[in-house]
């Protein structure tokens, strides 16, 4: 699984980064940074969780 971002639509509300912060991360400039593009099944659930909870709808995932 691979996540993408449609850098086009992020606002990088920071929504992802308070639900799994070890694989999203905003910088002090507002650019959403994904830290792990393809992370490990144990965070598999956190992360769609995250994505679905983009307010942007920006987030998705790639199975």
């Amino acid at each position: 699984m691979k996540i993408k971002v449609d850098e086009m639509v992020c606002e990088a509300n920071a929504v992802c980064m308070g639900l799994a912060p070890e694989v999203f991360d905003v910088d002090d400039d507002d650019q959403l940074h994904i830290l792990l593009p393809e992370p490990p099944p144990e965070l598999l659930d956190r992360v769609r969780h995250a994505v679905r909870s983009c307010p942007k709808a920006a987030l998705s995932l790639e199975e």
